[in-house]
């Protein structure tokens, strides 16, 4: 995939994105690979997991989900509280033959859990009404305790799970209140095909990084292999959540946490529009509607139906229609609103006080317009059955629908389905999702502007047939395309194609480092070598609580871990052991936290290196260009001064730019300029390269790696130990950027580049060659004048493709001199006599990332914390070791 160009093409996938190709690509894809592939891929059955209120509405409804054709079955609460054991038997049974499942949650779980956590924290949040304030602070009080039962609640569900569960079935958790779910499932078993799909809107990362405990539910959610929503603008709010809070990278296929994909992508929900248009063809149907259309005869209608909530705008919709006809007299007479305000949550003060508020404002409509014999409003604090409801969408001229926040709104398409004859025009407010799928056709309105609500019912009056015809042909279209059944076979397939892609993507990742037999092969070596970098390997991990940008001052502190010390201290003590700390930090910090053990430090790259108690010296190439130093300083100053909480780091060989704290995305936008700033000025002709962190821009003499170091490193090494047995077993880890990883192929014992194939073949000889000279009495090498220079070598190519690694000997800037601790040329050692000392089989070489999924490394630990503990048991083993060498001897 190419890099995107504009920050739009960073936002998740969308079912409609270039729907054409990329839909097509990824079918032919998949039948690919499962025609490859042994794992089977399909479901033996769907396990639909939804913390559903209503026993009756999961059986009556089930089918509308769009799992006709599948085997499919429903987990989720029963709805009522059933404490005995016969009870929740008998229940079971009963479900078992509509194949669903009940979770039995007692009293106090559903009043945390149910009515605490999701109803009064969750659900008021994703519609952005806020957490809980003032005389309802109590809530907040009690929320830890709220979010415990929510999360026991969710461990219940995924226990039921778990029991029903069979090797390759598809579990699809719906909803905010099981956030948790998809983590609780993986946890039981990471090969789980999980889905997980929101049905209300997602905020803005604004209004959610508000919630307590928003980090916790994000990842929870990351869990799942794939995460729905509604529409585009909710997926772009999740990842930008994800981005922003817990400062992973989004990716325009979802959400990237160290190798592992989340695929978040928008899949539009649907209805089944042919039960509506087979229900108008019934004849208590047809005469419903002949009864309608007599008593309204003459008269324009306009309808609503919704829940009586805070969400839905009913008070701003009726006074929209107050005004309409306040600025229209002619229509007074000539329509009605017929009001259906379905009760909820009736025991609520607030929603309490909402319907003594509609009941107030329909009362002085109607007695302000009405007559004898008519009022303008007629409005039903009930919901009407199906057929009825079907009679009554369609007589509907006008649909009024004016959420001020809502994640779908299937009124709308149920209205829509009712209308091939009538031709109605629907009014839609621009907060339901509905307005993504349905805006080409309807009335987008804004449901705060009175005025805007009441011109639009205006104009639709007043519409002409063709308009008429031409809108409602638009939304007829998409939907009786787009149905219920559609959404879900959609989502399953990209569940099921998310998966393959995992599955392949896993091949590609490194196994897990297999520490026990890391340390018996390191037990049986004779001479080995630690290569170890710092930041993220080492280092104490800072706890961050999804503070935007994390804790900087901390974080900007690198300290090696306080458990490291003792094992450090034991494997730099171990005659047969040499520790290299490899980091792109400058010396002083690397002096600071390693002063104390026995090991080479190699700062800025390898560019500076010493052992902890001699001098620094460098290993910098000969003429190695810094002209452009100062130019890009006053880039990367300038760029500092405007972007707050970024910072840059200026090293003797290098120049880094970090964002890592600042907004994500404002970030971005400015790395990108800099680039171009940086690419048509100040390093457009020079030797340089640019590497690009996650979150950070560093400027780098070209050569300057971990890789092109590590040869003359070795080679000082050896030269300084006088060393003759050969390095026969490697270990190298460390959380390397990918400029850097080089290192992890220099040590393989196997490459096809026919120069390190040739070099290798020599290592005995040369090894051999180095003993002799010593046993025969004949001086040893020096460190201050007796290495060779490497002027007068032919260059070879080497197997990274590019001369500047493994080519020349280490040469420094003549002005340095020995009092300083500087090398002149001829006190470098070549790369030849570095190397050769290395007798290595491909069995006692572990290169290990940490944290990074995508590497060049054999292996890989996931945490600093994995690092610490590997190097404690190696430091145990070694203590052992040499314990009982000691007794022995």
């Amino acid at each position: 995939m190419k890099p995107a160009a504009v920050q739009a093409d960073q936002m998740p996938a969308s079912k409609y994105n270039s729907r054409n190709l990329t839909r097509v690509e990824r079918l032919l894809r998949e039948r690919e690979l499962r025609s490859s592939w042994v794992e089977e891929v399909d479901a033996k059955f769907y396990c639909m997991v939804a913390c559903c209120y209503n026993v009756l509405y999961m059986m009556e409804n089930f089918d509308q989900f769009g799992v006709k054709e599948v085997d499919a079955k429903w987990i989720g609460w029963a709805g009522v509280n059933v404490p005995d054991e016969i009870g929740q038997r008998a229940l079971t049974k009963a479900l078992a033959e509509k194949r669903c499942i009940p979770v039995f949650l007692d009293e106090e779980i559903v009043h945390q859990y149910y009515n605490g956590y999701c109803n009064n924290i969750l659900w008021p949040l994703f519609h952005y009404l806020g957490l809980p304030q003032e005389d309802r602070l109590a809530t907040t009080r009690s929320f830890q305790s709220q979010f415990d039962a929510y999360k026991r609640a969710n461990q219940m569900f995924a226990d039921v799970v778990n029991e029903h569960y069979e090797e390759g079935d598809v579990v699809w958790c719906h909803d905010y209140h099981l956030m948790f779910l998809p983590k609780c499932l993986k946890e039981y078993n990471s090969k789980m095909k999980v889905g997980w799909f929101l049905h209300t809107p997602f905020p803005s990362s604004e209004i959610h990084r508000t919630l307590p405990s928003r980090s916790d539910l994000l990842r929870s959610v990351l869990a799942a292999d794939l995460v729905g929503f509604h529409t585009y603008d909710y997926a772009r709010h999740f990842v930008s959540a994800c981005t922003r809070i817990l400062g992973l990278e989004g990716t325009p296929e979802g959400v990237e946490d160290q190798g592992k994909l989340t695929r978040v992508a928008a899949f539009p929900i649907g209805i089944d529009s042919e039960r509506f248009k087979r229900a108008l063809e019934l004849p208590a149907v047809k005469e419903h509607i002949n009864e309608l259309k007599q008593r309204f005869s003459g008269r324009k209608v306009m309808l609503g139906v919704d829940r009586l909530d805070m969400i839905k705008g009913i008070p701003q919709k009726i006074l929209a229609f107050e005004k309409f006809l306040e600025e229209n007299s002619f229509w007074r007479d000539k329509v009605v609103l017929l009001q259906i305000a379905v009760p909820t949550r009736t025991d609520v003060p607030e929603y309490q006080k909402l319907t003594s508020q509609v009941h107030e404002i329909v009362g002085r409509i109607n007695g302000r317009f009405g007559t004898l014999t008519a009022v303008p409003i007629h409005h039903l604090d009930r919901s009407l059955d199906f057929h009825a409801l079907c009679a009554l969408y369609a007589v509907t001229d006008v649909a009024l629908v004016t959420s001020l926040r809502d994640g779908m709104n299937l009124v709308s398409y149920e209205f829509v389905a009712c209308q091939g004859s009538k031709k109605g025009v629907l009014i839609l407010s621009e907060f339901a999702g509905a307005a993504q799928s349905l805006g080409a056709g309807a009335l987008l309105v804004n449901p705060w502007n009175i005025t805007e609500v009441a011109n639009s019912i205006a104009y639709a009056l007043n519409m002409s047939p063709d308009e008429r015809e031409k809108r409602f042909r638009h939304n007829y279209a998409h939907v009786t395309t787009h149905t219920a059944q559609d959404w879900a076979e959609t989502f399953v397939s990209e569940l099921n194609d998310t998966v393959v892609e995992a599955q392949l993507r896993t091949r590609q990742v490194p196994p897990l480092l297999p520490t026990g037999i890391a340390i018996e092969h390191y037990l049986q070596a004779k001479n080995r070598l630690l290569i170890l970098g710092f930041n993220a390997t080492l280092t104490e991990s800072v706890e961050s609580s999804g503070r935007r940008g994390g804790d900087q001052i901390k974080e900007m502190e690198l300290k090696l871990h306080h458990d490291l010390k003792g094992p450090l201290t034991t494997l730099c003590q171990d005659i047969k052991t040499t520790v290299i700390v490899l980091s792109g930090s400058d010396r002083s910090v690397l002096d600071d936290n390693f002063g104390e053990f026995n090991m080479w430090l190699a700062a800025e790259n390898g560019m500076f290196l010493r052992l902890t108690d001699g001098e620094w010296m460098t290993t910098m190439p000969e003429h190695l260009n810094m002209d452009w130093v100062d130019s890009v300083k006053h880039v990367f100053e300038y760029f500092t001064e405007r972007t707050p909480r970024s910072h840059f780091e200026h090293r003797e060989t290098s120049l880094v730019w970090n964002y890592k704290y600042a907004d994500v995305e404002f970030g971005r936008l400015q790395a990108r300029d800099m680039l171009q700033h940086l690419w048509t000025g100040p390093i457009s002709n020079a030797a340089v390269d640019v590497v690009q962190g996650s979150r950070s821009v560093e400027v780098r003499s070209v050569g300057v790696t971990k890789g092109a170091a590590i040869d003359r490193i070795l080679g000082e090494i050896v030269h300084s130990k006088s060393m003759v047995t050969p390095i026969d077993y490697v270990l190298c880890v460390g959380h390397f950027l990918g400029k850097d990883e080089d290192i992890y192929t220099f040590f393989e014992p196997e490459l096809p580049s026919e120069p390190v194939t040739s070099m290798r073949s020599k290592i005995a000889d040369a090894v051999k060659a180095s003993a002799d000279k010593k046993y025969m009495g004949k001086p040893t090498s020096n460190n201050k004048n007796s290495s060779k220079s490497f002027h007068n070598k032919t260059h070879k190519s080497t197997p990274f493709g590019s001369s500047d690694k493994r080519t020349s000997s280490s040469l420094v800037n003549n002005h340095h001199n020995h009092s300083s601790g500087w090398r002149t040329p001829q006190e470098i050692i070549s790369w030849h006599e570095g190397s050769s000392v290395l007798d290595l089989k491909g069995d006692n070489y572990f290169s290990c990332a940490v944290g990074r999924k995508r590497s060049n490394a054999r292996y890989l630990l996931n945490s600093s914390d994995d690092v610490v503990m590997f190097l404690k048991e190696l430091a145990e083993a070694c203590g052992r070791s040499s314990g009982a060498h000691s007794n022995g001897t």
